[in-house]
C-alpha cells in the first residue's frame, strides 16, 4: 500500500493522461463487443463535441491544480481534516476512507447540488442532453460545471484532509469510473445489480440519464453507490425502459455543435415538477 501511495504522490502527468486516454479508449472498444444500446448515430460526430469538453475540463483542472496542491500539503502540515483526527489506522483503511469522503463531496455533493440550484441545473443540463450516452459522454461538462466540480473536490480535500497522493488517487479512480458507468455496455443484470451494492454500476448511473423526473434526480454517486443508498436517493428501473435526454425538447442536430452547448446554460428553461413516468 505505502508503493501506491509513494506512486500516486508524485504521479507524472503523462500516467493520469494514460489512464484518461487508456480507459475511453478501452470502454470505447468495449462498448462495440456488447453495447447496450444499438444507436443509430455516427460514432465519431457524436464524440467530438464531448472530446472538446473533455479537453476543456483537463485545461481547467490542470490550470487549477496548484491549489489542490497548496490545500493538500497545509491539511498534511497541519494534521488537520476528518481522517487526521480519527484514531490511527492502517495505511489501506487511511486511503480507503480519504479515496469514499472525497468522492462524497467532489462528486455525490456537487451533483446533488448541481440538479437542486437552477443556475446550476442549466450549467449541468449540457452533461444531460445527451440523448447517445456512451462512454465519451463521461466528461461532457461545461467549462463553468468544470469550474464548480474543482470548487467542491478542493473543499472535500480541505474538510477531509487528503494527502495529495489520495486526491491523485481519487482521481485517477473518478476518471475510470465515470467513464464505465456512462460505457454502452451490457453487462449480465445479475453482476450489474451485484456490482450496485457497493460500487456505481453503468445499469445504475444511466437511470439517472432517464429522461423524467424522478429518475434524473437519482443515483448521484460516481464510484461507491453507499452515497445514494445513505442519503435515499438510490432509485431502480429496468434498463429497457431507460430513454435518454431531459424532459424538454432539444433538437438532436443543433444540440450536436459545440457552440450551441456553450450557450445552452443560457437560456431559459424551468425544471417541471415530477412528471409521471410511462413505461
Amino acid at each position: 500500500m505505502e508503493t501506491l501511495f509513494n506512486y500516486f504522490e508524485t504521479i507524472p502527468s503523462s500516467h493520469r493522461s494514460l489512464i484518461l486516454v487508456g480507459g475511453i479508449t478501452f470502454f470505447w472498444l468495449l462498448e462495440g463487443a456488447i453495447p447496450l444500446v444499438r444507436f443509430n448515430y455516427k460514432k465519431w460526430r457524436h464524440a467530438i463535441p464531448n472530446f472538446f469538453f473533455t479537453l476543456t475540463t483537463i485545461l481547467i483542472n490542470f490550470g487549477l491544480a496548484f491549489l489542490l496542491l497548496a490545500t493538500a500539503d497545509w491539511v498534511k502540515a497541519n494534521d488537520f481534516g476528518i481522517i487526521n483526527w480519527l484514531p490511527e489506522m492502517p495505511l489501506w483503511l487511511y486511503g480507503l476512507l480519504g479515496v469514499m469522503l472525497l468522492d462524497f463531496f467532489g462528486a455525490y455533493l456537487s451533483h446533488f447540488v448541481e440538479h437542486k440550484v437552477n443556475p446550476l441545473w442549466m450549467v449541468h443540463l449540457v452533461h444531460h442532453t445527451d440523448h447517445n450516452v456512451d462512454t465519451t459522454t463521461a466528461n461532457r461538462h461545461h467549462p463553468i460545471e468544470s469550474v464548480i466540480r474543482f470548487v467542491f473536490t478542493l473543499l472535500g480535500v480541505f474538510v477531509v484532509g487528503t494527502p495529495i497522493a489520495i486526491v491523485f488517487l481519487y482521481q485517477s479512480l473518478s476518471v475510470v469510473f465515470t467513464q464505465l458507468t456512462h460505457a454502452n455496455i451490457k453487462l449480465p443484470k445479475s453482476v450489474d445489480k451485484a456490482i450496485s451494492y457497493v460500487l456505481v454500476s453503468p445499469d445504475m448511473h444511466k437511470i439517472h440519464h432517464h429522461y423524467v423526473l424522478p429518475y434524473t434526480d437519482s443515483n448521484y454517486g460516481n464510484i461507491f453507490s453507499i452515497w445514494d443508498r445513505l442519503f435515499g436517493t438510490y432509485r431502480y428501473m429496468d434498463r429497457e425502459n431507460l430513454v435518454y435526454g431531459v424532459d424538454v425538447f432539444f433538437d438532436e442536430e443543433e444540440n450536436g455543435k459545440i457552440g450551441n452547448l456553450l450557450k445552452q446554460p443560457f437560456q431559459k428553461y424551468k425544471r417541471p415538477t415530477i412528471i409521471p413516468d410511462a413505461e
